[in-house]
């Protein structure tokens, strides 16, 4: 089965250092945004922790006859805005802290963007590349059973993430309504987003992840007065969301010379057809094997010389070594949380712009809101629309983020982090807490 992010589902190497734990990371990254902005003690207390953490145990029969046992995880952070929102992740390496993390930067993405959303992240701990589309499928609806009403499209609305797939989300969609009331079938397939087009999913969605890194890219390019045209980029991880942002990239006339994954890291300073790549990845499954290419060192791969460097894999990839061995202009945060602490400092100490993964990889969640008003509003939006809505978007909150950090003398994170927080401080402060 190719999944949404199939090459991007375990794209950590055991070369790689360890990393930290991408919960202490996120809370960090809170805290600091939470002292600047000034934000009260009452709020930092209530976003300091998920509002809900759900852990399930569900064995599901495989196609030998034999049983196993799988661990599912579902976190709601806060839903302050609106209902929950956030992807489903199939990996080895999913943990509860892990979801904690990424639920969070969820809620914070949502609130930047100015969406009516909360944060949320599920997943379960296994590697989808073992196991037939048969096996996926009743894993998948066993799951989505487990969840029960924990999922709904006025609660909690699951999307696809590492390992999943818009096929996915319609096995998960079935299951949800097959559930429920017979009456509800045609509004509730809002259940989930990311849907394949024929059940309900919105036009745009598979790349607009991509599409939203890009429109940052852009905007930061004419900031800096810098022409993409003739520029170069490397891109970690070559998956949905990492050779979406390459294709559309290239057409800008920059030129995509190294790239890698969980097998190996591939190099060519006359450019990689990033079209032909990603063809050549839905075959295999790796960038590797693709002729034309040195292969390369993960250490390598991180010191080429490049403009701009585009993580598109797991979290917390760049750290203080990745950091230090870096030459390019900027590092565009595709992936959620793909910059430790450490590996920050170092970067804007060498002057290096970081664009946070909050504003520029949110593309996906915008459009996935999109999907969840067409279905509500019973509509099919053209392509040339949602395109027009995901750029008016995501231009916009770029350039309120950049203004917050100029007048506000921060970097990019903390401007962002910044204004999420005080409009999710407005609602709370607004709303009270009951009783």
């Amino acid at each position: 089965m190719a999944t949404q992010a199939s090459e991007e589902a375990a794209n950590s190497t055991a070369t790689s250092a360890p990393k930290s734990n991408p919960y202490q990371v996120a809370a960090e990254q809170f805290q600091r945004a939470a002292a600047f902005c000034g934000l009260e003690q009452s709020v930092r207390e209530t976003l300091s922790q998920p509002k809900s953490e759900l852990i399930v145990n569900f064995p599901v029969r495989m196609d030998s006859g034999e049983y196993r046992l799988f661990k599912g995880y579902r976190v709601q952070h806060n839903n302050a805005l609106g209902p929950y929102k956030g992807g489903i992740r199939y990996h080895p390496q999913v943990h509860l802290d892990e979801m904690k993390a990424l639920a969070s930067w969820m809620t914070y993405k949502c609130a930047l963007h100015d969406l009516p959303l909360g944060g949320g992240k599920g997943g379960i701990k296994f590697d989808p590349g073992e196991f037939s589309k048969g096996e996926l499928e009743r894993i998948t609806r066993r799951f989505t059973f487990e969840l029960g009403n924990n999922i709904g499209p006025n609660h909690d609305i699951p999307a696809p993430d590492m390992g999943t797939n818009a096929q996915t989300m319609a096995w998960m969609m079935d299951t949800y309504l097959s559930l429920g009331a017979s009456n509800e079938r045609h509004v509730n397939r809002a259940v989930v987003t990311g849907k394949p087009l024929a059940v309900g999913g919105s036009r745009g969605r598979e790349a607009a992840t991509g599409q939203g890194v890009v429109h940052c890219i852009h905007e930061w390019a004419r900031d800096k007065r810098f022409d993409l045209n003739g520029a170069t980029f490397t891109v970690q991880g070559f998956g949905n969301v990492g050779s979406n942002t390459a294709k559309i990239l290239a057409r800008s006339g920059s030129s995509l010379i190294a790239t890698g994954d969980y097998k190996g890291y591939l190099y060519n300073p006359d450019g990689i057809n990033p079209f032909r790549l990603a063809e050549h990845v839905r075959q295999t499954g790796s960038v590797m094997g693709y002729s034309g290419c040195h292969e390369i060192s993960r250490k390598d791969f991180f010191a080429v010389q490049t403009d701009i460097l585009i993580p598109a894999a797991l979290e917390l990839e760049i750290g203080d070594a990745e950091a230090r061995d870096m030459h390019c202009k900027v590092v565009v945060e595709a992936a959620n949380g793909p910059t430790d602490l450490g590996a920050e400092a170092i970067l804007a100490e060498r002057q290096i712009d970081v664009l946070p993964d909050i504003l520029a990889n949110s593309g996906g969640v915008i459009v996935s809101y999109y999907e969840w008003l067409q279905n509500r509003r019973a509509e099919s939006w053209d392509l040339e629309e949602v395109e027009e809505r995901l750029s008016k978007r995501m231009r916009r909150t770029y350039l309120a983020v950049t203004e917050y950090a100029i007048q506000r003398k921060t970097d990019l994170r903390t401007a962002a982090m910044c204004i999420a927080l005080e409009r999710i401080a407005a609602t709370i402060r607004e709303r009270g807490i009951f009783p």
